[in-house]
């Protein structure tokens, strides 16, 4: 699931990533254009709820492409805003709008 808030003081808009503890493919992280492809940058961390999450401030206006990378080194995917970039023989990229 992904949430998204805007910031009343700066305008960015909080995007929170989320997966619920039952998931196999945890550890995850969350990478994209918005950390450099990075799979250290935002890890999905446990949450009181249970839950596991990680959040980024971004910038409105534009989109932004990400996958998830699992513990074992396989990507896996989640269609927020319906739409999906192809990239080859690399698979696709999901895509988050702001």
């Amino acid at each position: 699931m992904v949430k998204k808030k805007t910031s009343k003081n700066t305008g960015e808009i909080r995007v929170t990533f989320v997966l619920p503890s039952s998931d196999p493919r945890l550890p995850a992280s969350v990478v994209g254009e918005f950390n450099g492809w990075d799979p250290l940058a935002h890890p999905f961390r446990k949450r009181t709820n249970g839950t596991y999450s990680v959040a980024v401030s971004l910038e409105p206006g534009r989109s932004y492409e990400f996958r998830y990378l699992g513990n074992d080194g396989h990507w896996f995917d989640e269609v927020p805003d319906g739409e999906i970039v192809a990239r080859g023989a690399e698979g696709a990229n999901c895509v988050v709008c702001c």
